[in-house]
């Protein structure tokens, strides 16, 4: 990082990082089962990363969205660096994107296995995801074989316009500062996507945690 880059911050509702109660939990969880979604609600990080890796079949091709969830997890880590499973995002890296972004594109959009966070879950059993590339979005809703997404409960609000202020006053904030210290640029929330409902069983498993993690 450049010490002398200026960070633009804007300004972050701490609202939206307050747990949601165990009720609220509870009520997700039902709604997103009537959907056709597994749910597994696990009392803390640690948890979520024994499951995570517990659902990954060693030598898996692994898909992830870049999120601060999977990395507090420790997911992350084990996933690109253990040589248990076939990462796909250090292949991506290493490749040029001016000559090879057919091929950069086509590895992302179908892995065996797609992990992620996301930035929100109605109590009424819909997911919000937002990116600014939207190369995540793909694979989530159709590409990759099996889906899993981790989950804090600080994301889980009433509804989905109360989702759609999350995204804007609380995660992209925080996401947008952390591009310019990363990068020296800006973030932008260009791409939603909102999943009701999962019409192949067992593809999507939402572990839900009982403590904040991620943003």
């Amino acid at each position: 990082m450049n010490e002398n880059r200026t960070i633009e911050r804007l300004p972050v509702n701490e609202e939206f990082a307050r747990p949601a109660s165990p009720a609220s939990l509870e009520r997700a969880a039902e709604a997103l089962r009537a959907h056709g979604i597994d749910v597994q609600l696990v009392a803390d990080s640690a948890a979520a990363r024994e499951l995570v890796l517990n659902l990954i079949p060693e030598g898996a091709e692994v898909g992830e969205g870049a999120s601060m969830t999977l990395d507090q997890i420790g997911v992350t880590e084990v996933i690109e660096k253990s040589g248990r499973y076939d990462a796909v995002r250090p292949r991506t890296r290493a490749m040029d994107r001016a000559t090879q972004m057919r091929e950069i594109r086509k590895l992302g959009a179908a892995p065996d296995v797609q992990i992620n966070s996301v930035q929100a879950l109605t109590e009424d059993g819909r997911i919000v995801v937002a990116s600014m590339t939207g190369s995540q979005l793909g694979p989530i809703v159709f590409g990759a074989g099996r889906v899993i997404l981790v989950v804090g409960a600080q994301k889980v609000v009433p509804d989905l316009a109360t989702a759609f202020r999350r995204v804007e006053e609380y995660s992209y904030p925080i996401e947008d500062a952390k591009i310019q210290e990363a990068y020296g640029r800006r973030s932008a929330v260009n791409k939603m996507l909102v999943i009701n409902a999962e019409i192949a069983p067992g593809r999507i498993t939402v572990i839900l945690v009982r403590e904040p993690v991620g943003v």
